[in-house]
């Protein structure tokens, strides 16, 4: 069964950074490129980073590029997004995912950057 836990969000200021961390299991986690999405009030889910299985190679949204970076331990079967100086329209929940997905399921962890 494959199963995503996503832990690291918090409120945090303009500005500010949070570290978030994605457990994965039920699946060979080296195998597979993954993403991040993020999900706002009233909207849908937005894609901004993917790295590929070997964590050689990442791709960003353009919002995200020079703030946030994507990166893997495969050997612990999990996912970080670092991300700095963040800004008010970064708030929402965020998802780690398969690069493929297109459902999630996870529980997500909230970030909310606010003055």
């Amino acid at each position: 069964q494959v199963k995503v836990v996503e832990s690291g969000g918090g409120i945090v200021q303009p500005g500010g950074s949070l570290r978030l961390s994605c457990v994965a299991s039920g699946f060979t986690f080296s195998y597979e490129s993954m993403k991040w999405v993020r999900q706002t009030p009233g909207k849908g889910f937005d894609w901004f980073a993917t790295i590929t299985n070997d964590g050689m190679s990442t791709a960003y949204v353009d919002s995200v590029k020079g703030r946030f970076t994507i990166s893997r331990d495969n050997a612990k079967n999990t996912l970080y997004l670092q991300m700095n100086d963040l800004r008010t329209d970064d708030t929402g929940m965020y998802y780690c995912a398969k690069a493929a997905e297109t459902h999630y399921g996870s529980q997500g962890t909230q970030v909310n950057v606010s003055s």
